[in-house]
């Protein structure tokens, strides 16, 4: 069959001049998307998909809002997750997180300006929200040697710039990471800089409509890769020969597969080397009747983190009492704590109250009872009670935030560690588990 100049251009030739969620039907698009595969296996589970012009103007309005709410007159972003939630483009994400060559600004009356690499503008081209193009953010090491001063200066005169021409006077600039010449440039250039860290990750945390469609869909496609992460497993380790690292290549692929886009972590595990807890994966080759636990800690379709745990017995023998009595604990821990959360219960309470771990996995339990999460693991944090600082986290819920529920049963001095997460959102009555991955039905007790 032969095709036409402008559906060989098509992403999809199937479909019309859009793509369901709105994006250009266009392989000229720059912008980061879901693959077909993802978008069948949506269409097949019945699951809506977000507009994403929407959910970009939500985002917006809630930056712009907090801006007002602060009196600030400008929020200068240099985190690339920031970034992505103020103007949803990404440009070589790891590379910039350390090595900080973009910068975002959002100024009181909404004017948005992205500094971006000089040779790639047209990365943020699909974006009306942003409304200015420019470069030369660059203060890092690398890219300037001994004329890092000197790059600062010139880029905090940019700023000056733009926040003159749509701030008036409020010289209040939030700001969230910075190298240290340009902290001071924009001192120096009379600017009272506050931290643009508590402005980003409260604003963050409140998700809109269409990003907790995006969420959804997101967390479809990290467990259909789990699933063929698990298969994978269960078919490769009794044959002999498969590592942490063939396993976890899986995820890798299958979140790749779907547009997904980074994993943030390595942390998978087998047999002892599951205890103590967050050792990352390696060349170890599991071995048949063992545990593989895992965290995904996955950067998926739309740049929405799927935060999820489980842990696995791969093998045809039974596991331990002692594995199945700690898995049973650990799935008593999540759902107890789960069932606390609703509009107005505090983080305090979550903290000193739910489900209190046994004492012989007090020593080794997690960092965090739950914690936030949305573009990655996001504010707020919910310590245990012996971590907990009074006036860290005096919060209460609200409608729209979503929030990673964890779990690890790790013995003191044992060979084992059970893990598991599940991600939740908290609606207008309550909230809901957004995760259906079920738990390992031989840890269980119940094969």
């Amino acid at each position: 069959m032969n095709l036409h100049h402008s559906d060989r251009r098509k992403i999809d030739p199937g479909r019309g001049d859009r793509l369901g969620d709105g994006t250009p039907n266009d392989a000229d698009r720059v912008e980061i998307g879901p693959t077909q595969l993802a978008f069948r296996e949506w269409e097949a589970a019945g699951l809506g998909l977000p507009n994403l012009a929407a959910m970009r103007e939500f985002r917006w309005r809630r930056l712009v809002q907090a801006l007002a709410a602060r009196d600030q007159g400008g929020i200068l972003m240099f985190d690339p997750l920031n970034i992505r939630y103020a103007t949803d483009t990404t440009n070589m994400q790891l590379w910039n997180a350390h090595n900080p060559f973009r910068a975002c600004l959002v100024c009181a009356d909404g004017h948005m300006v992205l500094w971006e690499y000089k040779n790639a503008p047209f990365l943020a081209e699909f974006n009306p929200l942003v409304r200015e193009i420019r470069s030369g953010a660059s203060m890092f090491y690398f890219a300037t040697g001994d004329q890092g001063a000197a790059a600062a200066r010139d880029f905090a005169a940019q700023v000056d710039e733009v926040m003159r021409a749509h701030a008036g006077g409020n010289r209040r600039l939030g700001v969230d990471k910075i190298q240290i010449h340009g902290l001071r440039a924009l001192e120096r250039a009379g600017f009272e800089v506050m931290d643009g860290e508590e402005l980003t990750e409260r604003t963050r945390a409140i998700k809109g409509p269409d990003e907790i469609l995006a969420m959804r869909c997101a967390h479809h496609a990290c467990e259909a890769a789990m699933a063929e992460m698990e298969a994978a497993a269960r078919a490769g380790v009794p044959g002999g020969g498969m590592s942490e690292d063939d396993i976890w290549a899986e995820l890798h692929k299958a979140n790749i597969r779907r547009g997904g886009e980074w994993i943030e972590t390595r942390l998978l595990a087998s047999g002892p080397r599951t205890n103590p807890w967050f050792q990352e994966c390696g060349p170890r080759i599991v071995q048949p009747n063992e545990i593989v636990a895992f965290d995904t800690d996955l950067i998926g379709c739309y740049g929405i983190c799927v935060d999820i745990s489980r842990t696995w017995w791969i093998g045809e023998g039974r596991p331990t009492n002692e594995m199945i009595s700690a898995m049973q604990h650990g799935v008593e821990h999540i759902r107890t704590n789960m069932k606390m959360l609703k509009p107005g219960v505090t983080v305090r309470e979550l903290v000193f109250g739910g489900h209190r771990l046994e004492d012989r996995y007090w020593a080794q339990k997690y960092s965090c009872k739950m914690h936030g999460v949305g573009l990655c693991d996001e504010w707020p944090l919910v310590p245990y009670p012996d971590h907990w600082v009074d006036g860290s986290f005096e919060i209460a819920l609200e409608p729209g935030m979503v929030l990673c529920v964890e779990a690890l049963v790790s013995p003191e001095g044992g060979d084992f560690s059970i893990k598991l997460e599940d991600q939740v959102l908290i609606t207008e009555t309550g909230h809901e588990n957004l995760t259906s991955y079920p738990f390992d039905p031989a840890l269980m007790g119940a094969a």
